[in-house]
């Protein structure tokens, strides 16, 4: 039988499966009829980091059967169409947004999947004889394989396949042994925002950061400078005939020409001349260099003794296109160059590295996906609401493929800017730089490519050796949304930056996911929050020693009486500042410093703490209760002088909500409750300094 010998009942054969995807110029849309292969390339737009296979819609291996064959492409025709009008005259309503051609693939996996099992199972290939039971097994013996994410997702392609019924030829699944549940229930996933991206372990993650941006910011210069040296020479390169050895007399005439050797580079012979490099400083172009200095032919090995000669008596030599290059200071106190010479064939690793460098921070700091850090093109630095960013196209969950920014920081633009100098492509920040006719960027080559040569390299360069570990561009979003959120409403931020869809907010489930702390970094995160913690302690210590205030309220008035009593022991003790610092250590004051209060409570005697009154404390909570916080009544509240000029603030848009005309009673009374707090704290203030 062959595979168009299933007629579909829904779609016709010559029908265009594309029908709501924007088109590219000169589409060539694949028709329904065809069983092979949908090649969507050039069709639509294909985001910049995928592969044109991933483009590709294959219905082969288990789907070359006629029954399962018309079932995967009815299913892409559906996801690809929602809004077609067979499927709205069959009573089947979707969203209207059509599918991506990723998940597209990724239901035709499953299909796949379930093909086989229904094969080894005895089972025949049309859905519509399937019992809800044979449904059971088959998600029984996917769980003893898949995680439960995985699952759901198989749960929700049979429970679109049962939605989408009425729609397909042989009428599809007629039950669903989950009709009461939705698809994360009855997998069994965790509710929330969990997230099972891990993070980059800390002792990897900072080893990387730093090799990175020694790269970008003290050997870019280096490699830039040997790029466009390098290029300056193959330009002025020309075709040459003859003429030779005038050539070489007038080169080695000048003491500023030097003579290229191989050194230090794994070269068999140290301290060679770099026979090919010479003849391009020579002026000779790729065709004619083996003209310059042939070993089968007299006057060419003449040419050779003349510059070895010349080497062997003092002429000036170079180990690459460019001389001085940085240097670098090593353990034992000595410094070197960081590299032995950027010759051709190392510029050409050099480059590839410094671009690898680039994308690490960018996809270390940025907080961007994969796709669209690909969709990055030069140029696309730009000042945000004041503040440096990146514009770039968002595609996931977007159909529209909007322009977003993504703010970044002084690195990240660094790096930018290299990436732009080295990009052979006028549209894309990170283009394959030798291979023209790569099929697209691979960043995890890119990501595995960078560790072993920093740790081959480390002896020269300085940098600290990468500890081996996988690594993927997902997991750098996750990483620094992690520490992101160790600031004090970094919520929001994360949920802008992150680029998470809320229908209400700023931030959603994935958004507190990604942020969720990970083992592996408990430890790093304590000591550093604890360190932070105690340098504003300091801070707050010498200001109290000038005579400021450092805050109002009871909770101030318990930390200057701390402070007054470590000043009089120092005192006592003859110390200096290293005594005061010891001391202020000792003392372990408790104190959380907030944007609208700093909260002293101390974990171990919680009287006086009003967000503790008639609460209920969860389980294995210490501390106070963030969300009940009240710093009108609060013993344990301070508020500090840079607090001052917020509350102030909020004061005046109370006041001039209060005063908006038609406000109702209800919403008015609010306002005054809400504005009876705020004057409640300022009066501490007020008081606090009339009393000094």
């Amino acid at each position: 039988m062959q595979l168009n010998d299933l007629p579909s009942g829904v779609f016709k054969a010559h029908e265009p499966v594309i029908g709501s995807h924007p088109l590219l110029a000169g589409a060539r849309v694949p028709r329904f009829g065809n069983a092979v292969e949908w090649n969507l390339n050039g069709v639509i737009r294909r985001p910049a980091n995928l592969p044109a296979s991933a483009w590709t819609v294959v219905f082969s291996n288990e789907l070359a059967e006629p029954s399962w064959n018309l079932l995967a492409r009815e299913t892409s025709m559906i996801l690809f169409n929602p809004r077609h009008p067979a499927v709205i005259a069959a009573g089947v309503s979707l969203k209207p947004a059509p599918a991506n051609p990723a998940t597209a693939i990724a239901r035709l996996s499953h299909l796949r999947r379930m093909a086989s099992w229904a094969e080894a199972n005895g089972l025949p290939p049309q859905l519509a004889a399937w019992q809800e039971n044979d449904l059971r097994r088959l998600i029984q013996g996917l769980g003893e394989q898949l995680a439960n994410n995985s699952i759901r997702n198989y749960i929700t392609t049979l429970k679109w396949l049962r939605q989408c019924s009425p729609a397909l030829t042989d009428k599809g699944l007629q039950g669903d042994p989950w009709a009461r549940k939705s698809a994360r229930k009855a997998s069994n996933t965790a509710q929330g925002g969990v997230v099972s991206t891990p993070p980059i372990p800390p002792t990897q993650w900072f080893a990387l950061i730093r090799a990175a941006w020694t790269y970008v910011h003290t050997f870019a210069p280096d490699i830039l400078r040997a790029q466009r040296r390098y290029q300056e020479l193959h330009d002025n390169a020309t075709q040459v005939s003859g003429g030779h050895d005038p050539r070489l007399d007038r080169y080695l005439a000048n003491p500023a020409n030097p003579i290229p050797i191989h050194t230090g580079a794994g070269h068999e012979h140290d301290d060679e001349v770099h026979w090919s490099l010479l003849a391009l400083m020579l002026g000779y172009d790729h065709y004619s260099r083996s003209s310059a200095f042939p070993r089968s032919y007299a006057a060419g090995r003449r040419r050779i003794a003349r510059v070895e000669d010349a080497v062997a008596t003092g002429h000036p030599t170079t180990t690459g296109v460019i001389d001085g290059l940085a240097t670098v200071q090593h353990d034992d106190g000595t410094s070197t160059p960081w590299h032995p010479g950027l010759a051709p064939r190392a510029l050409g690793l050099e480059r590839r590295m410094l671009q690898n460098a680039c994308y690490v921070l960018v996809v270390g700091l940025s907080m961007m996906r994969d796709c669209e850090i690909h969709e990055i093109t030069p140029g696309s630095i730009v000042d945000y609401y004041g503040t440096p960013a990146i514009k770039s196209t968002k595609g996931k969950h977007d159909p529209n493929l909007p322009i977003k920014h993504w703010w970044i920081t002084a690195p990240v633009a660094e790096a930018v800017v290299v990436a732009e100098q080295l990009s052979t492509h006028r549209d894309r920040l990170f283009p394959p730089l030798f291979r023209q006719d790569a099929v697209g960027p691979r960043s995890d080559q890119m990501l595995d490519a960078f560790t072993p040569h920093v740790n081959t390299t480390s002896d020269r360069t300085g940098l600290q050796k990468i500890p081996p570990g996988h690594m993927r561009p997902h997991m750098f979003r996750r990483t620094m949304a992690m520490l992101t959120d160790q600031f004090p409403g970094s919520e929001i931020a994360l949920g802008i930056q992150l680029k998470h869809i809320a229908r209400r907010a700023l931030a959603n489930r994935s958004t507190q996911g990604y942020a969720n702390a990970d083992s592996s970094w408990a430890a790093h995160l304590e000591s550093a929050i604890d360190a932070a913690r105690f340098r504003r302690l300091e801070d707050l210590y010498q200001t109290h020693k000038t005579g400021q205030p450092i805050g109002y309220g009871p909770g101030a008035a318990q930390m200057a009486q701390t402070f007054n009593d470590i000043h009089h022991t120092a005192q006592a003790r003859d110390g200096d500042a290293t005594v005061e610092r010891a001391l202020l250590r000792q003392a372990r004051i408790s104190i959380r410093f907030g944007v609208l209060n700093h909260c002293v409570m101390d974990e171990n005697n919680t009287v006086g703490a009003a967000c503790l009154e008639n609460a209920v404390v969860p389980q294995g909570h210490k501390g106070p209760l963030h969300d009940r916080c009240r710093p009108d009544r609060c013993a344990n509240s301070v508020i500090g002088p840079e607090h001052a000029p917020i509350w102030a603030s909020e004061q005046r848009t109370l006041l001039t909500l209060i005063d908006t005309p038609g406000l109702s009673i209800c919403r008015k009374e609010a306002l005054q409750r809400e504005l009876g707090v705020v004057e409640a704290i300022l009066d501490k203030a007020d008081n606090n300094e009339e009393q000094a």
